[in-house]
């Protein structure tokens, strides 16, 4: 299962420092997770500051 990343992200690119597989890039309004790429480890979620990355 793949984490998403929800309105409230502020687009600080934290989650995107910490993902061991490179799944997290910059879109048009927010930061978004590639599902495909996103092996669920769970490090961009622990490591966002708004709490805005939920498991999908």
């Amino acid at each position: 299962m793949a984490h998403k990343i929800t309105d409230a992200c502020v687009s600080c690119g934290a989650c995107a420092e910490v993902c061991p597989v490179e799944a997290i890039s910059q879109g048009d309004s927010q930061y978004v997770i590639d599902a495909d790429t996103c092996v669920d480890c769970g490090s961009c979620a622990a490591n966002c500051p708004n709490e805005a990355i939920v498991a999908e």
